[in-house]
C-alpha cells in the first residue's frame, strides 16, 4: 500500500490573485501593517498568492499511490469567510480539481480551518460562516468526516474546527451559533458511534488538520478509550516542521487575553497541547513551508496492509 499526503496547498485561483495585499487591507492600524509585513517577509511567507506550482510538483513526483489524503486548506481563503466567498470557492474548487483529475476516486479529503474562515490575525475580521459549511458537500465534495479500512488499520478524518468550535465560538456570527453547535454535535455522536463498533486489533491513523481539535476530542469517553489503539494522527495547519517543534515546547504556556481573539485561541490551543503527545502527532507540512526555511514538503508511507508493525512515514522535502 503507497500512502501519499499534502496538506495546505492555499491555491490561489484567478478570483483571489487580484486581492494581494489582503492581509494589510484588515488591518485598522499602521503598526499592525508594518508588523504583520515583517512577519511574512522575514519569515512566514512574504507572498501566499505565488505557490500554485509547489502542488503541482508534488503531484508530478507521486504519480501512482494507491491512496491519497488531502488534509485541507486548499484556498488562500482571502476573505477570511472561507468557501463562502465565491473567489474562495473558486480557488479550492480548482485545487481540488488538479487533485481528483490526477488521482480521481483514490483522493479523500479533510476539511480545513480555511475551507470553513476564521479571524484575521490582527485585524479581527471574519470567521467560520454556516453558508460555508453547506458549500463543503454541494461544492467540494467534502464530507464532513469519513472512515477508511486498509487492512488491520483505520483511517479516520475529522472536521478540525467543528470539532474545536467552542474556542471559535467568539468569531461566529452570533445567529449562526445554534446551527453551528447542533451540526457538532451530530458529527461528534458519528464520530463516538464509529470508534465504539471499532474492533480492539484496529490501529487509528487519524487525520486532524488543525491540532487545537486534539483536546476536545480527548474529552470524549469514547475517543480516550480507544487510546492505547492510536497509532498516529496526521496534522497540517502549522505548515512548518519548526512551527510544530515550537509549538510542543510551548505546551501549557499560558493563554494571552486582550490581544485579540486570534491570539487568544492560539494560546489557548497551546496551553492545551500537552494532549497532543496521546495522539502521536505527526506534521504534514505544507508545500512551502515558511519562507525563512523553505522546509515544505509532503509525507507518504508504504506498507503491508496486513502487517501488524506501525506504518513507516517518510517526510519528503520540496526545495524551491
Amino acid at each position: 500500500m503507497k500512502l501519499l499526503v499534502v496538506s495546505d496547498p492555499h491555491w490561489a485561483g484567478p478570483a483571489e490573485l487580484p486581492r494581494r495585499g489582503y492581509e494589510a487591507r484588515a488591518m485598522p492600524h499602521p503598526m499592525q501593517r508594518i508588523l504583520a509585513a515583517a512577519w511574512r517577509k522575514g519569515f512566514w511567507l512574504a507572498d501566499p498568492m505565488a505557490h500554485n506550482d509547489k502542488l503541482d510538483r508534488i503531484l508530478a513526483l507521486n504519480p501512482d499511490p494507491d491512496l491519497v489524503v488531502a488534509n485541507g486548506d486548499y484556498s488562500v481563503d482571502s476573505a477570511f469567510v472561507g468557501i463562502s466567498d465565491d473567489a474562495a470557492c473558486d480557488s479550492a474548487q480548482r485545487c481540488l480539481n488538479a487533485l481528483r483529475a490526477a488521482y480521481g476516486k483514490r483522493l479523500l479529503p479533510v476539511i480545513g480551518d480555511h475551507e470553513l474562515g476564521k479571524h484575521s490575525l490582527f485585524g479581527g475580521v471574519g470567521g467560520p460562516r454556516w453558508e460555508s459549511w453547506l458549500r463543503l458537500e454541494s461544492r467540494l465534495s467534502i464530507p464532513a468526516w469519513w472512515q477508511r479500512d486498509i487492512g488491520r488499520h483505520r483511517l479516520i478524518a475529522v472536521p478540525s474546527t467543528l470539532v474545536a468550535l467552542p474556542a471559535f465560538e467568539s468569531e461566529l456570527v452570533p445567529e449562526e451559533v445554534p446551527v453551528w453547535k447542533a451540526e457538532r454535535q451530530r458529527v461528534l455522536c458519528e464520530i463516538r458511534a464509529a470508534l465504539t463498533s471499532l474492533e480492539a486489533d484496529r490501529r487509528i491513523i487519524l487525520f486532524c488538520h488543525d491540532p487545537s481539535a486534539l483536546p476536545f476530542l480527548a474529552e470524549l469517553p469514547e475517543v480516550r478509550d480507544r487510546l492505547p489503539q492510536w497509532e498516529s494522527t496526521i496534522i497540517g495547519h502549522l505548515h512548518s516542521p519548526a512551527i510544530a517543534r515550537l509549538a510542543t515546547s510551548l505546551a501549557g504556556m499560558p493563554i494571552l487575553r486582550g490581544l485579540g481573539s486570534s491570539v487568544k485561541r492560539y494560546s489557548t490551543a497551546l496551553h492545551r497541547a500537552r494532549a497532543w503527545k496521546e495522539f502521536r502527532v505527526r506534521l504534514c507540512p505544507s508545500p512551502t513551508g515558511v519562507e525563512a526555511l523553505k522546509d515544505g514538503g509532503w509525507l507518504t508511507a508504504e506498507w503491508d496492509p496486513e502487517s501488524p508493525a506501525p506504518i513507516p512515514w517518510r517526510h519528503h522535502r520540496l526545495p524551491w
